[in-house]
């Protein structure tokens, strides 16, 4: 199939939904369809509006718009509305500007790109498939980061719009599904669980050698990823703070976020020798990482009422690393980790409480094949991204749902 993905995240950027595009995008090529990716960029210019590039195989093109990362919220939201209108306007000056599409594919996060799938669509006949990862604004009001005013009133009504435009929308956990009951209604709509998804491990050698630091010898519970409001870093520091006397144990947390330079700064106040932060790395060097630790953290706000299993925990069971969770109460994630005994969870529980799952899982034995092998097994299982393309094609090519 002729196939168009939306995005506004992809490589060379490293967070957790470029990754996750980028294994989608390696695998619909792997299957012989022909992808185009198109995304927003704003350091074209007028002149030059559009840019083709190729990524493994898949076609990327990245077309002018206005900025929508790193700036204010208020320039950000104007920036985020106009997204999609330029868009379309550079794709029209582009070589694509008269292709046609079997299907296009869209990701949300962002909201917003729902004016271009909509224009595309028109002009293709074409089915879409929305997938979903994160139920935006309901999590922000949830987190109390947002009122239920008039903001959050627009918002939602920029998401409905996103909503209205698709024909399939996949969510990540079945915990999600109640929010689109009523969405589901209208008639050849169809709603479905889209697991995350994980394509091959890289292969590269990890600049991080904790042989070389001072956790060396201990067993390390690692942490890598975004560190911003959503991920409540603040209750591993807590629960590292309390377990300080332990000389087996150690945190290595690593990446980048809102709140990273302020975890690091608290940390070092509080002296925690058991804590040590890395700056973020390539993507690719996650396996080897991983295979120096013992264990891989999961931390979600507890005020979340959405569903959420981060790609972060497909990495750990890719790799064989049971997971310490501290997620809202009732997160589908919960009973995953207890059904599967590939870890601890905590649900909407204090550091005390995490400290003693930490020491829970300590005392298993985390270099044991077995606890490996049933990660392992979890993740072939449910989340591979092969699984994740031949769910959306199929979609895309039943005319009748």
């Amino acid at each position: 199939m002729r196939l168009a993905l939306i995005a506004d995240t992809f490589p060379p950027l490293r967070t957790s939904g470029a990754i996750q595009l980028r294994d989608l995008a390696r695998e619909f090529a792997a299957q012989g369809h022909e992808l185009t990716v198109m995304l927003p960029s704003h350091d074209l210019t007028r002149r030059e509006p559009w840019r083709v590039e190729m990524y493994d195989g898949v076609q990327v093109v990245r077309l002018r718009a206005p900025q929508t990362k790193d700036i204010g919220y208020a320039r950000r939201t104007l920036s985020e509305l106009a997204m999609p209108y330029a868009m379309l306007r550079s794709l029209r000056a582009s070589p694509l500007a008269n292709q046609k599409w079997d299907g296009l594919i869209w990701y949300s996060p962002s909201i917003f790109h729902a004016p271009l799938v909509q224009a595309l669509k028109t002009e293709s006949g074409c089915k879409s498939y929305l997938i979903v990862r994160d139920i935006f604004p309901e999590w922000a009001a949830d987190m109390q980061l947002m009122g239920r005013g008039p903001a959050f009133q627009f918002f939602r009504s920029v998401a409905r719009y996103q909503y209205s435009v698709a024909d399939v929308i996949g969510v990540q956990t079945e915990g999600n599904l109640a929010y689109f009951e009523q969405w589901k209604r209208k008639p050849k709509r169809v709603l479905e669980v889209l697991p995350n998804w994980l394509g091959k491990p890289g292969a590269r050698s990890c600049s991080i050698n904790i042989a070389d630091t001072s956790l060396a010898g201990r067993k390390v519970f690692v942490y890598a990823g975004n560190m911003g409001v959503a991920q409540n870093m603040d209750i591993v520091l807590d629960a590292a703070e309390r377990l300080q006397d332990r000389n087996d144990l150690g945190f290595l947390l690593v990446g980048r976020g809102s709140e990273r330079d302020r975890l690091k700064r608290d940390a070092e106040t509080r002296k925690l020798t058991n804590t040590l932060f890395f700056d973020e790395i390539d993507p690719d060097e996650i396996p080897d990482l991983y295979r120096q630790c013992h264990a891989g953290i999961v931390s979600l706000d507890p005020r979340h009422k959405s569903h959420n299993i981060p790609g972060k925990f497909l990495t750990y069971m890719q790799c064989g690393l049971p997971v310490l969770a501290s997620v809202n109460r009732d997160n589908d994630l919960a009973d995953l980790i207890r059904d599967n005994a590939v870890g601890e969870v905590l649900e909407a529980g204090e550091a005390g409480d995490l400290a003693k799952r930490i020491e829970c899982l300590l005392g298993k034995d985390l270099d044991s094949p077995k606890i490996r092998e049933r990660c392992m097994e979890l993740f072939a299982k449910h989340y591979s991204s092969a699984a994740a393309v031949r769910n959306i094609v199929e979609r895309l090519e039943t005319h009748s749902f």
